[in-house]
């Protein structure tokens, strides 16, 4: 059974580095409207669920590599028009870990017909925005679910911080007391 993705608070700095995305590129897209945190605009803080979709957001905006031939990033019009249907047909674009967005922003979702983009027929790309995250830049996120071997991140234990297994212990709690001695 997968972990539900509701829960969390980030702050946008936490969020990008989870995420993997660049943290000028979270206060970028925040500013511009793209991706508004959801738990909270002032202070910004991020759910889990924002996580993900920082990610798939991230994964569109770069160029993409199938079949010795490079695909372009998805321009952000594109994206824009593409959340907008998902909003006008009631849809999350994250449901239960999956991304409902796929290749040139197409929606794979329930009771939806499958739709050809541009006229062609297309093959879905997988991306389990849920394992470490290959960013540009030198960016990289962890495993959102087991970032290390004793490391968990459950989006409703600790409001979603990284922590010792079977503690409630997180991560930067630790990591200030090493600091200290």
């Amino acid at each position: 059974m997968s972990e539900p993705i509701a829960g969390g608070a980030y702050t946008a700095e936490r969020a990008a580095a989870l995420a993997g995305v660049p943290g000028r590129t979270v206060h970028h897209w925040a500013r511009k409207g793209h991706l508004l945190p959801s738990v909270s605009e002032a202070p910004r803080l991020y759910s889990f669920a924002d996580l993900l979709a920082l990610r798939v957001l991230y994964w569109l905006r770069r160029p993409k590599h199938a079949l010795d031939h490079e695909i372009p990033a998805t321009s952000m019009p594109k994206i824009q028009r593409a959340i907008e249907r998902i909003h006008r047909l009631g849809l999350d674009w994250i449901e239960d870990g999956q991304s409902t967005l796929n290749g040139d922003v197409a929606i794979n979702a329930p009771g939806i017909p499958a739709h050809r983009v541009h006229g062609q027929l297309f093959q879905t790309e997988v991306i389990d925005v849920l394992a470490p995250f290959e960013g540009m830049e030198g960016a990289g996120g962890p495993d959102l679910r087991r970032p290390r071997p004793l490391l968990r991140i459950l989006p409703r234990k600790i409001s979603g911080a990284p922590h010792i297994e079977g503690t409630r212990l997180p991560t930067e709690s630790v990591h200030a007391l090493a600091k200290r001695g």
